[in-house]
């Protein structure tokens, strides 16, 4: 019996913002520091005028790389060792693959972006979906719930 051992992958770089309920991503080839440089350009570009981001990282080697090029209105927070419950983007990537990704065979590459990009474009549709899985009410600070 022989098995189909062919395969290929995309790798989906967002980032969302729960109090203005958008999100930046980029889909691509490779998860490297130069596809992350990338990503932190497509995140600045979506940061309101005289506004600053910050954008919580876990310790992905591209997400800690010297050779990142961080832009002026980001800054990087990295999350502890072993604490993805901390990291709200973990919560899209679950919604994602819950409701659009799993369960699924492609027939190729260029499949698997559409599907990728398919899956976030929906995302970005749904007024409100990303407030409500992405907030924190106890990272609610300086405000009455």
């Amino acid at each position: 019996m022989q098995l189909d051992q062919r395969y290929a992958c995309a790798y989906i770089f967002g980032a969302v913002c729960p109090a203005r309920d958008i999100g930046a991503a980029l889909v691509l080839p490779y998860a490297n520091t130069e596809a992350m440089n990338l990503h932190l350009l497509e995140i600045s570009k979506n940061v309101q005028k005289n506004a600053h981001a910050v954008l919580i990282i876990d310790g992905a080697g591209w997400h800690i790389a010297h050779e990142l090029e961080v832009p002026n209105n980001i800054s990087l927070l990295p999350l502890p060792p072993y604490s993805p419950e901390l990291n709200a983007q973990e919560n899209v990537w679950e919604y994602l693959r819950q409701n659009y990704l799993a369960g699924q065979i492609f027939k190729d590459f260029d499949e698997i972006v559409t599907a990728c990009c398919s899956a976030w474009k929906k995302l970005i549709a749904e007024t409100g979906r990303i407030t409500s899985i992405a907030s924190r009410n106890w990272l609610t600070i300086g405000q009455s719930l």
